[in-house]
C-alpha cells in the first residue's frame, strides 16, 4: 500500500466516525497538555490504536487519542499525544497524522510541547512561542521521500502571522509570551550540560525532543504552522539543574491552566476561513 493510500484510508476511517466537515485549526498536545480536550464542547474522541496506519504513543503524559469539538466557536482537531523519533527511530513517525490535517482541509497546524529552557530568565512554568528551530537530531521526516516537494523551504516555518495572533491572544489573556528558538535533539536521554552549552552558543533558547519534524511535515503539506512550548525545567547544568521526566509532567500540569487560557484566546482570535 502506498503512503497516499494509507493517508486516504485513515481519512475515510475518521470521517465516518464524526471527524468530517469544516475545521479551523489542528493542535498536537505535548506532555502534560492533553487536558485541553476538557475545554471542548460536543467532543468526539477516537483512540489512535483504532485508526488505520496511525502511530501509537507509548509515553506517559500522552493519552493517544484524536479528539474534535468546538472551542471558542471554532471547530478544532486535537491530537492528544504524539509519537516521537526516540520511540520509533523514524523522524517521520507523525507523517500520517500531519498528512491527515491536510487531507481534512485544516489550514492551521499548531504543535505544543514541554521544553527545557537554556536561558535562566525564562523560568519553569513560562510559555514561549517558537520563532525558529535548530535541528540537532540528525533526523528529518522527509528522508526517503523522492518527490520534488522534499526540498521544502523552512523560511518562516513558524508563521509570522500566526505568531502575531498568539501575541495578541497572550496580551488579551494577561500572559507574558516571549519568543525563542527551539533546538531539537533526539532524546530519550536528556541533554548533557555540554550539549546545553552548545545550544546556547548556537543561539537556541529552548531544548526538546519533538515538534520540529511535525513542523517540517506541516510545511511540506503547505500548512501554516505555529508552535508553543511550556517550559517545564531549566536545562541540564543551568543553576545545577538535572531534569527528569516526572518534573516535566508535573510542571506541565501546573502550567496547563495558563496554557489553556492562551490557546482558547488564540482560537478566538483566528479568522474564520
Amino acid at each position: 500500500m502506498t503512503m497516499h493510500q494509507m493517508i486516504q484510508e485513515a481519512a475515510e476511517f475518521v470521517r465516518a466516525r464524526g471527524f468530517d466537515g469544516h475545521f479551523d485549526a489542528a493542535f498536537v498536545l505535548g506532555t502534560g497538555l492533553g487536558t485541553l480536550v476538557d475545554e471542548l464542547s460536543d467532543a468526539v474522541s477516537l483512540p489512535y490504536a483504532e485508526i488505520p496506519h496511525f502511530p501509537g504513543s507509548g509515553v506517559s503524559g500522552h493519552a493517544g487519542k484524536l479528539v474534535t469539538g468546538s472551542l471558542e466557536g471554532k471547530r478544532v482537531l486535537l491530537f492528544q499525544g504524539r509519537a516521537h523519533y526516540y520511540e520509533t527511530g523514524d523522524a517521520g513517525a507523525m507523517r500520517i497524522p500531519v498528512a491527515l490535517v491536510k487531507e481534512l482541509g485544516i489550514p492551521v497546524f499548531v504543535a505544543t510541547n514541554a521544553a527545557g529552557s537554556v536561558r535562566p530568565d525564562i523560568r519553569p512554568g513560562s510559555l514561549v512561542a517558537i520563532s525558529d528551530h535548530l535541528n540537532l537530531s540528525g533526523g528529518n521526516p522527509l528522508l526517503r521521500d523522492h518527490s520534488e516537494g522534499r526540498f521544502v523551504s523552512l523560511t518562516n516555518a513558524y508563521d509570522s502571522d500566526l505568531r502575531q495572533i498568539l501575541q495578541r491572544a497572550a496580551r488579551k489573556s494577561g500572559i507574558d509570551l516571549p519568543e525563542g528558538v527551539y533546538a531539537w535533539l533526539s532524546g530519550p536521554s536528556f541533554e548533557t550540560p555540554a550539549e546545553i552549552r552548545m545550544v546556547q552558543i548556537l543561539g537556541g533558547d529552548l531544548v526538546g525532543m519533538s515538534t520540529v519534524p511535525e513542523v517540517i511535515l506541516a510545511r511540506y503539506h503547505g500548512l501554516k504552522a505555529a508552535a508553543v512550548s511550556v517550559v517545564t525545567n531549566l536545562a541540564a547544568g543551568i543553576e545545577g539543574a538535572s531534569p527528569s521526566h516526572q518534573e516535566t509532567k508535573d510542571t506541565a500540569a501546573e502550567a496547563s491552566e495558563k496554557f489553556k487560557r492562551l490557546i482558547r484566546s488564540f482560537v478566538a482570535e483566528l479568522p474564520h476561513v
